[in-house]
């Protein structure tokens, strides 16, 4: 079991481990650019299930979770040379809203069968729970149907968090391949006053149910803001996340400027210096949660992204900073792998028209429809000079709020739509498009980690 010595975690017999691997997200936490749907999950799951019901609805389901990641899988992480997995889940697999701190146990099933899988090959797991009660972010990530974060404006949500992390806690406790619990992913308390004191009172209980197993906890304002932590909690690790500027689907090229910012290496290295201070102040591991470019299909603008990646695993590497790749697969934006088959023929158009409008935030170069957007943005900008809402600004806002909520809302039906009149077999044949042996791997990203990842 590994456990924090200094600015190293380090096994049993001290010997020191590098955690480097890839983020599992939208399996246990489905998200819209991962495999498809507009808005966020609990609305879309709820969508599909108006048209499937219940039971056909959690066939579906339940066969996309058993198949998005199975033995292949955790093989090609393993021959890459991956020894970590960082894996989203969502409070909804544990408790529902009608029954909150009742504990469904069925919400373990598919976390244990993948930890068992990656401890077989070696492969330590961070369990993250991703999506709070309440939401603990403004975004779609934490399965936030709007743009507050309702988390840290009511106890009870806090509650409600606190008791699922202490049946977690103890349901893993003693499990050797399980790294630790990223408790808070990407948290955005408004005010940043609640935060500190519920850490710490997370902190005691969850180590009062595992006293052993590493805490993973994110700064405030999307795991970038440290000021909020009162103490240095043991056997702890402050996890940052580190998206270059140049690396999102609007960024320009690279090196060169992003909406009139410059990013090149030296600006990718000062970006993480300025992210890991208080790491290195304090003198604790450093460990970047997420990262990692989006890719186009645009064969040059792609061969940018890939230099971003290089050079930020070697800024890491001279750091001797451990790392988690965002992410493992989806239907193309950003995955290693990602899924082909009866699915993207099924939904292939429908995703392209999400792409048109912009409607995933992750994905969107916030130039699409401008025509009808741009007066908005103006409109906003000359009547309101002076807002700046949190957490990014108006630019940003204005678009969550229109494009990424309103329009992704609206075409919920038309996602749901699509399952309509399809038998048993055909279900089944749509979340088995998500099976490696099925999915198109993304080669020269492939190569590029297992050439990180190959020994010395």
């Amino acid at each position: 079991m590994l456990h924090v010595s200094g600015t190293q975690l380090v096994a049993d017999d001290n010997t020191p481990v590098r955690l480097r691997g890839v983020g599992l997200g939208g399996w246990m936490n489905m998200e819209n650019f991962i495999t498809g749907y507009p808005a966020n999950e609990s609305s879309m799951r709820h969508a599909v299930r108006s048209v499937l019901g219940e039971e056909r609805a959690e066939l579906f389901f339940d066969r996309l979770l058993t198949s998005f990641f199975t033995e292949q899988d955790a093989d090609l992480l393993a021959g890459l040379g991956m020894n970590c997995v960082r894996i989203p889940v969502n409070y909804r697999h544990w408790e529902s809203d009608e029954r909150p701190c009742e504990i469904d146990p069925r919400g373990f099933r598919h976390l244990d069968r993948v930890i068992g899988l990656l401890g077989e090959r070696g492969i330590y797991s961070v369990i993250d729970l991703h999506a709070l009660p309440g939401s603990q972010n403004q975004h779609w990530h934490s399965d936030n149907p709007t743009h507050v974060a309702a988390f840290w404006q009511h106890r009870h949500f806090q509650d409600r968090a606190v008791h699922l992390w202490e049946a977690l806690a103890d349901h893993y406790r003693d499990h050797p391949w399980v790294a630790g619990y990223n408790p808070v992913n990407e948290p955005g308390d408004l005010t940043g006053k609640v935060i500190g004191p519920f850490y710490d009172r997370l902190v005691k209980a969850v180590r009062a149910a595992d006293p052993r197993h590493i805490l993973f906890l994110d700064g405030n304002t999307y795991a970038t803001d440290f000021s909020i932590f009162r103490e240095m909690y043991e056997n702890t690790v402050f996890v940052l996340h580190d998206y270059a500027l140049a690396g999102f689907a609007h960024g320009g090229p690279y090196p060169g400027y992003t909406r009139g910012e410059w990013c090149d290496r030296g600006e990718l290295e000062s970006t993480f210096a300025r992210r890991s201070r208080f790491q290195r102040e304090t003198g604790t591991p450093l460990w970047v949660g997420e990262f990692g470019p989006v890719y186009t299909g645009d064969p040059d603008v792609d061969a940018q992204r890939y230099k971003i990646l290089r050079d930020q695993l070697d800024i890491y590497d001279g750091q001797g900073a451990g790392w988690s790749l965002w992410t493992y697969k989806d239907v193309g934006l950003q995955g290693l792998v990602h899924a082909a088959g009866p699915y993207l023929d099924r939904f292939g158009d429908f995703i392209a028209k999400k792409r048109r409008l912009g409607v995933d935030r992750w994905g969107s170069t916030m130039e699409e429809s401008a025509d009808v957007l741009a007066p908005l943005h103006a409109l906003v900008e000359t009547e309101s000079p002076g807002w700046e809402p949190y957490p990014w600004g108006a630019r940003y806002q204005t678009d969550d709020l229109i494009r990424h909520i309103l329009m992704a809302q609206a075409l919920l039906p038309e996602y749901a739509e699509l399952f309509r009149g399809l038998d048993d077999g055909e279900l089944t044949a749509l979340a088995d498009s998500f099976l490696l042996d099925r999915c198109v791997r993304r080669q020269p990203l492939l190569d590029l980690l297992a050439d990180n990842l190959a020994p010395r």
